[in-house]
Protein backbone atom coordinates (compact mmCIF):
# COMPACT_ATOMS: atom_id res chain seq x y z
CA UNK A 1 0.00 0.00 0.00
CA UNK A 2 2.65 2.31 0.96
CA UNK A 3 4.69 1.43 -1.79
CA UNK A 4 1.76 2.17 -4.44
CA UNK A 5 1.06 5.85 -2.78
CA UNK A 6 4.51 6.16 -3.07
CA UNK A 7 4.54 5.96 -6.77
CA UNK A 8 0.82 7.59 -6.90
CA UNK A 9 2.33 11.17 -7.45
CA UNK A 10 4.48 10.04 -10.49
CA UNK A 11 1.14 8.79 -12.21
CA UNK A 12 -0.02 10.54 -14.82
CA UNK A 13 -3.60 11.19 -15.40
CA UNK A 14 -5.47 10.31 -18.91
CA UNK A 15 -8.83 11.53 -20.37
CA UNK A 16 -8.66 8.11 -22.70
CA UNK A 17 -8.13 5.52 -20.15
CA UNK A 18 -6.16 2.10 -21.14
CA UNK A 19 -2.87 2.25 -23.11
CA UNK A 20 -2.97 -0.65 -24.48
CA UNK A 21 -6.79 -0.23 -26.29
CA UNK A 22 -6.12 3.36 -27.27
CA UNK A 23 -2.66 2.21 -29.08
CA UNK A 24 -4.38 -1.15 -30.61
CA UNK A 25 -7.33 0.97 -31.68
CA UNK A 26 -4.47 3.78 -33.36
CA UNK A 27 -2.46 0.98 -35.18
CA UNK A 28 -5.79 -1.01 -36.56
CA UNK A 29 -6.77 2.57 -37.77
CA UNK A 30 -3.37 3.80 -39.37
CA UNK A 31 -3.03 0.08 -40.75
CA UNK A 32 -6.52 0.07 -42.74
CA UNK A 33 -6.60 3.84 -43.86
CA UNK A 34 -2.71 4.20 -44.25
CA UNK A 35 -0.30 0.84 -44.23
CA UNK A 36 -2.76 -1.72 -45.84
CA UNK A 37 -3.61 0.16 -49.13
CA UNK A 38 0.21 1.68 -49.39
CA UNK A 39 1.55 -1.67 -48.97
CA UNK A 40 -0.78 -3.10 -52.08
CA UNK A 41 0.56 0.06 -54.03
CA UNK A 42 3.86 -1.24 -53.54
CA UNK A 43 2.96 -5.10 -53.92
CA UNK A 44 1.19 -3.78 -57.11
CA UNK A 45 4.17 -2.30 -58.49
CA UNK A 46 6.43 -5.20 -57.65
CA UNK A 47 4.77 -7.48 -60.18
CA UNK A 48 6.16 -4.85 -62.85
CA UNK A 49 9.13 -6.41 -62.39
CA UNK A 50 12.65 -3.78 -62.06
CA UNK A 51 12.99 -3.58 -65.75
CA UNK A 52 9.31 -2.60 -66.06
CA UNK A 53 9.41 0.05 -63.30
CA UNK A 54 12.36 1.70 -64.40
CA UNK A 55 11.73 1.66 -68.15
CA UNK A 56 8.05 3.93 -66.74
CA UNK A 57 9.67 5.59 -64.69
CA UNK A 58 12.83 6.90 -67.24
CA UNK A 59 10.19 7.17 -70.17
CA UNK A 60 10.09 10.80 -71.20
CA UNK A 61 6.28 11.74 -70.80
CA UNK A 62 7.14 10.46 -67.03
CA UNK A 63 9.70 12.56 -66.40
CA UNK A 64 8.10 15.77 -67.61
CA UNK A 65 5.13 14.88 -65.49
CA UNK A 66 7.00 14.43 -62.89
CA UNK A 67 9.15 17.64 -63.45
CA UNK A 68 6.07 19.67 -63.71
CA UNK A 69 4.56 18.42 -60.67
CA UNK A 70 7.24 18.60 -58.21
CA UNK A 71 8.83 21.97 -59.76
CA UNK A 72 5.16 23.61 -59.76
CA UNK A 73 4.79 22.27 -56.39
CA UNK A 74 7.79 23.86 -54.78
CA UNK A 75 7.01 27.24 -56.75
CA UNK A 76 3.38 27.26 -55.13
CA UNK A 77 4.98 26.21 -51.71
CA UNK A 78 7.63 28.86 -52.04
CA UNK A 79 5.19 31.48 -52.63
CA UNK A 80 2.35 30.50 -50.06
CA UNK A 81 5.43 30.73 -47.58
CA UNK A 82 6.38 34.53 -48.60
CA UNK A 83 2.81 36.11 -49.16
CA UNK A 84 1.26 33.79 -46.86
CA UNK A 85 3.13 34.91 -44.34
CA UNK A 86 2.65 38.51 -45.02
CA UNK A 87 -1.06 37.76 -45.27
CA UNK A 88 -1.68 35.97 -41.54
CA UNK A 89 0.91 38.80 -40.08
CA UNK A 90 -1.57 41.46 -41.87
CA UNK A 91 -4.70 39.46 -40.33
CA UNK A 92 -3.31 39.62 -36.66
CA UNK A 93 -1.75 42.89 -36.52
CA UNK A 94 -3.95 45.52 -38.18
CA UNK A 95 -7.92 45.94 -38.41
CA UNK A 96 -9.36 47.23 -41.35
CA UNK A 97 -12.84 47.14 -43.31
CA UNK A 98 -13.74 43.53 -44.29
CA UNK A 99 -11.13 41.80 -42.19
CA UNK A 100 -13.34 38.72 -41.27
CA UNK A 101 -14.14 38.74 -44.72
CA UNK A 102 -10.92 38.25 -45.77
CA UNK A 103 -9.77 36.12 -43.39
CA UNK A 104 -13.19 33.37 -44.07
CA UNK A 105 -11.82 33.97 -47.59
CA UNK A 106 -8.74 32.09 -46.87
CA UNK A 107 -10.46 29.10 -46.16
CA UNK A 108 -12.73 28.71 -49.61
CA UNK A 109 -10.17 26.37 -51.05
CA UNK A 110 -11.40 24.14 -48.23
CA UNK A 111 -15.03 24.07 -48.93
CA UNK A 112 -14.72 24.87 -52.52
CA UNK A 113 -14.86 21.60 -54.81
CA UNK A 114 -11.72 21.47 -57.14
CA UNK A 115 -13.50 21.15 -60.21
CA UNK A 116 -15.25 24.55 -59.56
CA UNK A 117 -11.63 26.53 -58.36
CA UNK A 118 -10.42 25.11 -61.63
CA UNK A 119 -13.09 26.27 -63.67
CA UNK A 120 -13.23 29.54 -61.96
CA UNK A 121 -9.58 30.11 -62.23
CA UNK A 122 -9.42 29.01 -66.00
CA UNK A 123 -12.31 31.47 -66.97
CA UNK A 124 -10.07 34.09 -65.03
CA UNK A 125 -6.99 33.46 -66.47
CA UNK A 126 -7.74 32.79 -70.13
CA UNK A 127 -7.29 34.87 -72.65
CA UNK A 128 -11.05 37.10 -73.02
CA UNK A 129 -10.81 36.48 -68.75
CA UNK A 130 -10.98 39.53 -66.45
CA UNK A 131 -7.67 38.80 -65.83
CA UNK A 132 -5.99 36.98 -68.65
CA UNK A 133 -7.06 40.00 -70.79
CA UNK A 134 -4.92 42.22 -68.97
CA UNK A 135 -1.89 39.92 -69.07
CA UNK A 136 -1.84 39.07 -72.63
CA UNK A 137 -0.84 42.95 -74.14
CA UNK A 138 1.98 42.07 -71.51
CA UNK A 139 2.80 38.73 -73.74
CA UNK A 140 1.74 36.76 -70.54
CA UNK A 141 -0.13 33.63 -70.61
CA UNK A 142 -1.16 31.42 -68.04
CA UNK A 143 -4.42 29.85 -68.63
CA UNK A 144 -3.43 26.47 -70.45
CA UNK A 145 0.25 26.79 -69.28
CA UNK A 146 2.50 25.29 -67.04
CA UNK A 147 1.95 28.78 -65.58
CA UNK A 148 -1.61 27.97 -64.67
CA UNK A 149 -0.51 25.40 -62.78
CA UNK A 150 1.44 26.97 -60.72
CA UNK A 151 -1.44 29.42 -60.25
CA UNK A 152 -3.88 27.04 -59.27
CA UNK A 153 -1.45 24.92 -56.52
CA UNK A 154 -0.99 28.08 -54.90
CA UNK A 155 -4.88 28.53 -54.67
CA UNK A 156 -5.74 25.39 -52.84
CA UNK A 157 -2.50 25.55 -51.36
CA UNK A 158 -2.59 29.11 -49.52
CA UNK A 159 -4.79 28.37 -46.49
CA UNK A 160 -2.40 25.87 -44.93
CA UNK A 161 0.30 28.54 -44.40
CA UNK A 162 -1.78 31.17 -43.67
CA UNK A 163 -3.48 28.73 -40.37
CA UNK A 164 -0.39 27.14 -39.37
CA UNK A 165 1.43 30.57 -39.41
CA UNK A 166 -1.24 32.81 -37.89
CA UNK A 167 -1.59 31.86 -34.34
CA UNK A 168 2.05 31.61 -33.92
CA UNK A 169 2.14 35.40 -34.91
CA UNK A 170 -0.70 36.40 -32.36
CA UNK A 171 1.68 34.83 -29.61
CA UNK A 172 4.84 36.94 -29.90
CA UNK A 173 4.70 39.86 -27.93
CA UNK A 174 5.25 43.08 -29.38
CA UNK A 175 7.36 44.29 -25.85
CA UNK A 176 10.04 42.32 -27.82
CA UNK A 177 9.92 44.42 -30.95
CA UNK A 178 9.79 47.76 -29.01
CA UNK A 179 12.78 45.99 -26.99
CA UNK A 180 14.43 45.65 -29.98
CA UNK A 181 13.58 49.48 -30.72
CA UNK A 182 15.06 50.56 -27.87
CA UNK A 183 18.05 49.18 -28.10
CA UNK A 184 18.48 50.77 -31.59
CA UNK A 185 17.85 47.87 -33.69
CA UNK A 186 16.66 48.76 -37.55
CA UNK A 187 12.82 47.37 -38.59
CA UNK A 188 15.15 45.01 -40.66
CA UNK A 189 17.08 43.57 -37.76
CA UNK A 190 13.56 43.30 -35.96
CA UNK A 191 12.25 41.45 -38.89
CA UNK A 192 15.53 38.84 -38.75
CA UNK A 193 16.82 38.68 -35.58
CA UNK A 194 13.65 38.67 -33.36
CA UNK A 195 10.44 37.61 -35.85
CA UNK A 196 12.05 35.38 -37.84
CA UNK A 197 13.38 32.72 -35.09
CA UNK A 198 10.01 32.50 -33.49
CA UNK A 199 7.85 32.14 -37.25
CA UNK A 200 10.76 29.92 -38.84
CA UNK A 201 9.76 25.98 -37.32
CA UNK A 202 5.68 27.24 -38.33
CA UNK A 203 6.59 28.69 -41.58
CA UNK A 204 8.80 25.23 -42.34
CA UNK A 205 5.74 23.03 -41.49
CA UNK A 206 3.25 25.20 -43.31
CA UNK A 207 5.76 24.61 -46.28
CA UNK A 208 5.81 20.86 -45.63
CA UNK A 209 1.82 21.45 -45.37
CA UNK A 210 1.08 23.13 -48.86
CA UNK A 211 3.95 21.30 -50.77
CA UNK A 212 1.56 17.97 -49.78
CA UNK A 213 -1.35 19.45 -50.97
CA UNK A 214 -0.03 20.46 -53.80
CA UNK A 215 1.56 17.15 -55.45
CA UNK A 216 -1.98 15.46 -54.93
CA UNK A 217 -4.27 17.95 -56.22
CA UNK A 218 -5.85 16.92 -59.44
CA UNK A 219 -9.56 18.47 -59.90
CA UNK A 220 -8.09 22.28 -60.07
CA UNK A 221 -5.26 21.85 -62.25
CA UNK A 222 -6.65 19.67 -65.36
CA UNK A 223 -9.42 22.83 -66.17
CA UNK A 224 -6.39 25.34 -66.24
CA UNK A 225 -3.65 23.08 -67.53
CA UNK A 226 -4.28 22.73 -71.35
CA UNK A 227 -3.08 18.84 -69.90
CA UNK A 228 -0.37 18.70 -72.77
CA UNK A 229 1.67 15.94 -72.66
CA UNK A 230 5.19 16.97 -72.14
CA UNK A 231 4.30 20.46 -71.50
CA UNK A 232 1.37 20.95 -69.44
CA UNK A 233 0.39 17.44 -68.08
CA UNK A 234 0.91 16.52 -64.48
CA UNK A 235 1.80 13.02 -62.45
CA UNK A 236 -2.26 12.57 -61.47
CA UNK A 237 -3.61 12.90 -64.93
CA UNK A 238 -0.94 10.48 -66.35
CA UNK A 239 -1.70 7.94 -64.01
CA UNK A 240 -5.47 8.38 -64.48
CA UNK A 241 -4.56 8.19 -68.55
CA UNK A 242 -2.79 4.90 -67.80
CA UNK A 243 -5.91 3.49 -66.00
CA UNK A 244 -8.02 4.44 -68.82
CA UNK A 245 -5.33 2.65 -71.00
CA UNK A 246 -5.97 -0.34 -68.81
CA UNK A 247 -2.28 -0.51 -68.31
CA UNK A 248 -2.64 -1.07 -64.71
CA UNK A 249 1.47 -1.74 -64.09
CA UNK A 250 2.66 1.63 -65.31
CA UNK A 251 -0.34 3.29 -63.47
CA UNK A 252 1.29 1.82 -60.55
CA UNK A 253 4.76 1.63 -61.09
CA UNK A 254 4.19 5.92 -62.03
CA UNK A 255 2.16 5.97 -58.24
CA UNK A 256 5.10 4.22 -56.64
CA UNK A 257 7.39 6.38 -58.14
CA UNK A 258 5.15 9.65 -56.82
CA UNK A 259 5.19 8.04 -53.60
CA UNK A 260 8.63 7.22 -53.12
CA UNK A 261 10.01 11.08 -54.26
CA UNK A 262 7.13 12.29 -52.62
CA UNK A 263 7.93 10.71 -49.13
CA UNK A 264 11.85 11.44 -49.26
CA UNK A 265 11.13 15.13 -50.21
CA UNK A 266 8.49 15.54 -46.97
CA UNK A 267 11.23 13.59 -44.99
CA UNK A 268 13.97 15.75 -45.54
CA UNK A 269 11.54 19.15 -45.07
CA UNK A 270 10.77 17.77 -41.76
CA UNK A 271 14.14 16.68 -40.29
CA UNK A 272 14.74 20.88 -41.48
CA UNK A 273 11.91 21.54 -39.45
CA UNK A 274 13.04 19.62 -36.36
CA UNK A 275 16.31 21.12 -36.61
CA UNK A 276 15.11 24.83 -36.55
CA UNK A 277 12.81 23.95 -33.86
CA UNK A 278 16.06 23.05 -31.87
CA UNK A 279 18.14 26.07 -33.46
CA UNK A 280 15.49 28.72 -33.34
CA UNK A 281 13.76 27.67 -30.34
CA UNK A 282 16.32 27.55 -28.06
CA UNK A 283 17.41 31.26 -29.56
CA UNK A 284 13.91 32.38 -28.63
Amino acid sequence: MGKTAGFAPFRRASVIPGFGLAFGFTVTYLGLVVLIPLGALLLRSAGVGWSGFVATAFDPRTLAAMRLTFGASFAAATINAVFGVLLAWVLVRYRFPGRRLVDAAIDLPFALPTAVAGLTLAGLYSRNGWVGELLTPLGIKVAYTPLGVVVALTFVALPFMVRTVQPVIEEIDREYEEAAATLGATRLQTVVRVILPSLVPAMLTGYALSFARAIGEYGSVIFIAGNQPYVSEIVPLLIVFRLEEFNYPAATAIATLMLLISFAILLAINLVQTWSRRRFGHVA
